[in-house]
């Protein structure tokens, strides 16, 4: 099962080779969580794995973002003591869809390649510059 949630990227870190086989990436969003009683912040870690190490590259530090994510969990015993472990397993990292865009406003007409409307011999009055 995959969830999502939208924060303030703070923090991304450095790629790294666990195992021979095995690396990781972690980040940091901070989301706001809005109660009738009270305003609280979380501040979330997530992990990138293997290939998806990158896919934090492009977002800047205070860029709002949204993450897919799948939460794992683990077992892990050592030397006769049990201890348990939580991941949220980022496989999607994008800008946060607008929601409250007006709905008079539509998707850009599609142009096949090629066929672009010539606008360099305009009849406009207009003063722009280009």
């Amino acid at each position: 099962m995959g969830y999502q949630i939208t924060g303030k990227l703070l923090e991304k870190f450095d790629t790294v080779q666990a195992t021979e086989k095995f690396k990781k990436r972690e980040f940091v969003i901070e989301v706001n969580s809005e109660n009738t009683s009270f305003n609280r912040t979380d501040v979330i870690k997530f992990q990138l794995t293997q290939d998806r190490c990158n896919l934090i590259d492009s977002a800047a530090i205070n860029d709002s973002i949204t993450v897919f994510f799948d939460i794992r969990g683990n077992k892990w015993e050592k030397e006769g003591r049990v201890m348990y472990f939580t991941n949220l397993e980022a496989w999607r990292v994008s800008a946060p869809e607008v929601v409250d865009a007006p709905s008079s406003v539509g998707p850009e007409p599609f142009v096949e390649p090629g066929n672009m409307p010539d606008i360099s011999s305009s009849d406009s009055t207009d003063d722009l510059p280009f």
